[in-house]
């Protein structure tokens, strides 16, 4: 009993370690972010600002404290993003004792799969999904008003979107993961195509900002291919599963 206890209280003291080591990097990269935060909130309206933005082509503010917030809100982002190959890190390293050899392999090799599949989704909503999104909005009812864009709406319009379409990147690497652990397999996966493309489209609707087709199939698209490569991936998994288990049989 007392040695169950003192185990329990031995990882509770490696769980406030490692949060306390996160919370520090989060810190530092928010205040570091902060600096830079006129350059990053750049970054961030250029697609809008190559459409033009109002009469003068500027953002704008309506409140005192609009445009503090924002640059807060904008430097914790990015200070989670420069934080987040830390925590990640951190993450695995305090689940790694419970994991058995093979699990630990496929744990630190999906931390930069992960982190690079992120950005990809990242860089396709910024790339991709944005301009012709943003092209919509700001042209549509023609002459009938003019916008004047709050700087707090297109930077919570833009990191909704580089934030969701970063994490539907994951997705192949989600299904590898159940795959691998023998939750799921390539055929149920396969099976499940059919209202994978429902479920596609819908969450099209909810990343998108708009309610045109276009910029819709834009996110339901990569979503359809990345389910397939899921579904590869799944496959690949299975095999493997199979064969350590052979292996292991044997």
């Amino acid at each position: 009993m007392r040695l169950r206890e003192q185990t329990l209280m031995q990882h509770l003291g490696e769980l406030r370690r490692r949060v306390f080591i996160c919370v520090i990097a989060l810190l530092v990269g928010s205040a570091v972010s902060f600096v830079f935060f006129e350059q990053i909130i750049e970054v961030l309206v250029r697609p809008a600002k190559d459409l033009g933005l109002g009469t003068g082509g500027e953002l704008i503010y309506t409140e005192v404290t609009e445009l503090l917030t924002t640059a807060i809100k904008v430097s914790f982002v990015s200070g989670f993003v420069l934080a987040s190959p830390l925590v990640l890190f951190q993450a695995v390293m305090f689940i790694a004792p419970g994991l058995t050899g093979r699990e630990k392999r496929y744990l630190f090799g999906f931390m930069p799969a992960v982190l690079l599949a992120f950005a990809g989704g990242v860089a396709f909503a910024y790339y991709v999904l944005t301009p012709p999104a943003l092209h919509f909005l700001l042209t549509f009812g023609g002459g009938v008003a003019v916008p004047l864009i709050r700087i707090s709406n297109i930077i919570n319009l833009m990191i909704r979107l580089l934030f969701w379409m970063g994490l539907a990147f994951e997705t192949p690497l989600v299904m590898f993961l159940l795959a691998q652990l023998g939750i799921v397999t390539a055929g149920s996966l396969a099976r499940f195509r059919r209202y994978w493309v429902v479920v596609a489209f819908v969450l099209a609707a909810i990343i998108t900002p708009t309610v045109d087709p276009v910029n819709q199939a834009l996110v339901a698209g990569p979503l359809l291919v990345l389910y397939e490569v899921g579904i590869l991936l799944a496959r690949i998994a299975g095999r493997s599963r199979k064969k350590s288990n052979a292996i292991t049989s044997a």
